[in-house]
C-alpha cells in the first residue's frame, strides 16, 4: 500500500477546512441527498461526502457504509485531494497504491474508486465526493462528466458555510469564524484542565500605506500578514481576522513561555518577510499577550477585550507622548 502524499499547502488546507466548523457535525439532507443520488445514479454499494482531516477521513454524508471515519493514511481519498481532476481506479486489485490496501484485502472490499476532489478555492482541496463498488469497473465520459457536476453541487454547498465564517480578502477566518472556533477551543482547554494564551494585533502605519500606495497595496499587506500568522502559528488551534487591520490567536495548552516562543517565531518571519519583499513600507505590528487559566469565566469576547488593553498600554509604553 502506497499512502497517500501530504499535500505542499497543509496547513492552509487543515485551516480552512476546520475554520467551517462541519467536521464531526450531524448529517444533513443537503448532502445525503447528493449522495443518495450518486449510489443509486452510478449502481455502487458506496457513495460518500468525505472531508480529509489531519490524520483521519471523516464522512459528512455516507451510503452504503457503518463506520463515521477511517484512517487517512490508507483512504483513497487521501490521493484524491493531491489533485484537481476525478481519480478514477477501474481495479484497484492490479493498481500498485491500493492492490494491498485493507478495504481492498477485506471488508468491504473495495474494487472501483472514484473520488472528485472538493475545492474551496483553486488549490485548497478539503475532501471528495467518492463512489466506490466491491466490482471492477470503468466510468463512461458520460458518467464523468455527471460525477463532476453532482461534485461540483458538494462544493456549492461547502462554499455557502465558508461564506458565513471566511475573510474573503485572507481566507481565514472572519470574527464570526474565530468566535465560533475560539469557543470550541476554550471549552476543550476547561475539560482538559490547560492553560490558554490570546493575541491581539493591530497593524501599524496601515493608513499610511492605503493612502500612499493605494488600497491594492493594504490588501497585499493584510493578505501577507495572515499569510505569515498561518504558517508561523501552525500549532494554534485558530487564528482570525477580526476586521480592518486587526488579527487575532488563539493558543490552547500555553503560557507565557510558550506564546512568547511563538511570537518569536513570528516576528522573525515578519522580518524575514520584509527583507525579501524590499517594499518601501515595512510590516509592522502592535500586539496584547493575554494568558488564561483554564477556569476563567472570561468570555472569548472578554478575552479580547483584555487583549485589546494590554496592547494599548504596549503602545502607550512605545509612544508616551
Amino acid at each position: 500500500m502506497i499512502k497517500p502524499d501530504t499535500p505542499s499547502n497543509e496547513i492552509e488546507r487543515l485551516h480552512a477546512l476546520r475554520a467551517l466548523r462541519i467536521l464531526d457535525t450531524a448529517h444533513e439532507e443537503r448532502f445525503d441527498r447528493v449522495t443518495r443520488i450518486a449510489k443509486r445514479m452510478f449502481n455502487v454499494s458506496i457513495s460518500l461526502v468525505t472531508l480529509i482531516d489531519e490524520d483521519r477521513q471523516w464522512f459528512k454524508s455516507r451510503q452504503g457504509l457503518d463506520v463515521c471515519e477511517l484512517p487517512r493514511e490508507s483512504s483513497f481519498c487521501g490521493h484524491t485531494i493531491n489533485q484537481n481532476e476525478l481519480l478514477i481506479i477501474p481495479d484497484t486489485s492490479i493498481d500498485e497504491r491500493f492492490f494491498d490496501n485493507p478495504f481492498v484485502i477485506s471488508d468491504p472490499k473495495i474494487r472501483f474508486y472514484a473520488g472528485f476532489p472538493l475545492k474551496l478555492k483553486q488549490g485548497v482541496v478539503i475532501g471528495t465526493l467518492c463512489l466506490a463498488d466491491n466490482k471492477p469497473r470503468n466510468l463512461s465520459d458520460e458518467e464523468k462528466q455527471l460525477l463532476k457536476d453532482l461534485g461540483t453541487l458538494v462544493e456549492q454547498e461547502i462554499q455557502s458555510i465558508q461564506l458565513a465564517t471566511i475573510d474573503e480578502l485572507t481566507k481565514i477566518s472572519n470574527r464570526r469564524g474565530f468566535l465560533n472556533l475560539a469557543e470550541y477551543t476554550l471549552n476543550r482547554c476547561k475539560q482538559n484542565k490547560v492553560s490558554m494564551s490570546l493575541i491581539l494585533f493591530d497593524l501599524n502605519k496601515f493608513k499610511q500605506i492605503n493612502d500612499v500606495y493605494g488600497h491594492h497595496e493594504g490588501d497585499f499587506v493584510l493578505s501577507t500578514f495572515a499569510q505569515i500568522m498561518l504558517s508561523s502559528f501552525c500549532d494554534c488551534e485558530v487564528i482570525g481576522r477580526l476586521g480592518g487591520d486587526e488579527f487575532v490567536a488563539m493558543l490552547s495548552d500555553s503560557n507565557q513561555k510558550k506564546a512568547n516562543d511563538v511570537l518569536q517565531r513570528f516576528a522573525e518571519a515578519i522580518k524575514q518577510t520584509n527583507n525579501v519583499l524590499n517594499k518601501p513600507y515595512n510590516i509592522d505590528y502592535s500586539l496584547g499577550l493575554v494568558n488564561f487559566k483554564y477556569d476563567t469565566d472570561k468570555t472569548i469576547v472578554e478575552m479580547i477585550q483584555d487583549a485589546d488593553t494590554a496592547m494599548y498600554k504596549q503602545k502607550k509604553q512605545c509612544n508616551p507622548s
